[in-house]
């Protein structure tokens, strides 16, 4: 039997998605860093509408809003989505919305919480994710949770007249395991 809790860590915790959320979320809509860091996509800021829709439960994924423990303020998302159960494997994303959240540890927590979902209640073998080259953040905190580099797709992304890579990153649940011991 496990000790640790599945949801919660020392300052934050995994929750399902609220209908307050989605207020939140429309202000994080409109800073495009956090858009052009989130996804490689054109950088939009959704509708209430496509907000209320994001967490409705699918068979394919496993989709948590991230909270604090303190105030219970709603600061980010995570989740691990496309799951291929026949090859025990996820692609994870993650968000943390206010910049003000940001660069506290909160992110790193965060995967360490998702990842310990995703091997030990999904059973999932490999969790694998990308992030552009002019994320830095986003590297340190992949590398710090055990994530290792898997390839690079080379000038995948461009924005403001410069190309930039795409990284891509996965942990095998026997890496992340040994990393907990």
């Amino acid at each position: 039997m496990h000790s640790k809790s599945l949801f919660n860590g020392q300052s934050i915790k995994l929750a399902a998605p609220r209908v307050e959320d989605v207020e939140t979320m429309l202000t994080w809509g409109q800073d495009s860093d956090y858009l052009r860091n989130l996804d490689t996509d054109i950088a939009f800021p959704y509708s209430q509408e496509q907000l209320e829709l994001e967490g409705e439960p699918r068979s394919n994924e496993a989709y948590f809003r991230i909270r604090t423990i303190e105030d219970d303020e709603l600061i980010g998302f995570v989740v691990i989505h496309k799951i291929e159960w026949n090859n025990r494997c996820g692609l994870l994303a993650i968000g943390i919305g206010d910049p003000n959240n940001r660069n506290k540890g909160y992110g790193k927590e965060a995967l360490q919480l998702i990842l310990r979902f995703a091997f030990h209640e999904l059973n999932l073998h490999r969790v694998g994710l990308d992030y552009i080259s002019y994320n830095p953040r986003a590297a340190h905190a992949y590398e710090a949770v055990g994530f290792k580099q898997e390839g690079v797709i080379r000038d995948a992304v461009y924005r403001d007249g410069v190309h930039s890579d795409r990284i891509m990153m996965g942990i095998l649940r026997s890496e992340w395991e040994a990393s907990q011991a």
